[in-house]
């Protein structure tokens, strides 16, 4: 088949067309590269206008008239190419924003997509109208939304999030659902809120390419060492606040037995180096299944703080632990860091775990035959 993969969060998309191909299929990807993390991308979207002098400028042309100067940069950087992006038999929508446009411009491309192309499918694998709306209707749920709602997230810092609770991007979830031959959640985040929607096609996992990640089994040298990756734009959001206290304390309660590295906003490529050598890796907090970043720790082997909760222990049927459940308590997180600390055979028996469970749930060629049925069954 001839493929199009719009957009890319967190190499989903990529490890993705990486399966796709070892099945003998055609796939392209048109989008960004997701920010600093510089993701490859076979027609690559550049955000113009989004910094600086000319950011400022932007707004107050927004402000004055409500044209988006950047919304319209990126629109004319897909007409260029557009003739490119036609006759495919699968056209995959990451996001209800792929394009990060305003409703106006959002609507002209992939409305121009809808109609050059065979079937269209979305996915929820981040910020979109369902799972947004649902966690604002129900904070007790895990999510991105408790600490905004906590009050640790000021609007402007949230704009990604709160766009989607808005008229316009009400109306461009509605465009699209009446489009698409179904949408497709990536992990039970985002499971949770599309269940008995007519429109829903299941859960696939995100695919995770093992090829990249051989098999290693961990070693305990010396020192244990903790990884803490810290991305400034989302950084309430994974719950870095209650890392960083916690990390604070265990610096203090074993000086001699723990190492700890912390990088920020560094790209994909350095990320992926600076954690090679640790045991122990938190990710985020507020969920029930891992990000992108948790699975490929847990595919090095590393015990990995993220999304594990009962639902998610339910769903896979899991009995032993693959991951530590992260929850936003310092007190928690302590208890969980010392435990492991104190029992070093802890650490390399969950990491075993761990890439096992990544070869059983997220191998990225089975991952891309699940897609391939789901969207050879889609009408």
């Amino acid at each position: 088949m001839k493929i199009l993969l719009l957009g890319e969060y967190s190499r989903l998309h990529n490890s993705l067309k990486e399966g796709l191909q070892k099945l003998g299929h055609d796939v392209t990807i048109l989008g960004f590269k997701d920010g600093f993390k510089d993701f490859t991308v076979d027609f690559p979207l550049e955000k113009k206008w989004n910094s600086g002098l000319l950011k400022k400028l932007k707004i107050v042309v927004l402000r004055l008239t409500g044209f988006d100067i950047s919304s319209y940069l990126t629109y004319q950087q897909f007409k260029k190419n557009q003739k490119i992006f036609k006759d495919f038999d699968v056209v995959q929508l990451i996001n209800e924003n792929s394009f990060f446009c305003d409703f106006h411009y959002e609507k002209k491309i992939l409305r121009f997509l809808f109609k050059h192309n065979k079937k269209i499918f979305l996915l929820s694998a981040g910020d979109d109208y369902p799972y947004v709306n649902y966690n604002f209707n129900h904070p007790e749920n895990p999510s991105i939304v408790q600490p905004y709602l906590a009050g640790k997230i000021e609007d402007k810092n949230f704009s990604n999030v709160l766009k989607f609770r808005t008229n316009s991007f009400e109306k461009l979830h509605h465009f699209i659902y009446a489009t698409i031959q179904g949408v497709i959640a990536t992990d039970l985040d985002y499971h949770i809120p599309l269940q008995n929607h007519p429109k829903y096609l299941g859960l696939i996992p995100s695919p995770m390419n093992l090829d990249l990640f051989p098999k290693t089994e961990m070693e305990i040298k010396d020192k244990i060492i903790i990884f803490h990756g810290i991305n400034r734009e989302s950084y309430f959001k994974k719950g870095n606040d209650f890392f960083e206290k916690a990390l604070d304390i265990i610096k203090e309660k074993y000086p001699d037995k723990v190492a700890i590295i912390v990088t920020e906003n560094v790209p994909y490529k350095d990320y992926i180096k600076s954690y090679n050598q640790a045991h122990i890796v938190l990710d985020q907090l507020y969920g029930h299944d891992q990000g992108s970043n948790g699975l490929e720790a847990m595919a090095k082997g590393k015990v990995v703080f993220t999304n594990a909760s009962e639902l998610f222990e339910k769903h896979y049927n899991v009995t032993e632990k693959v991951a530590i459940n992260g929850l936003p308590d310092v007190d928690y997180l302590v208890e969980q860091l010392s435990f492991l600390i104190e029992n070093p055979n802890e650490i390399i028996a969950i990491g075993k775990r761990a890439r096992l469970f990544i070869e059983k749930e997220h191998d990225y060629v089975k991952i891309a035959e699940k897609y391939l049925e789901v969207w050879q069954s889609a009408y």
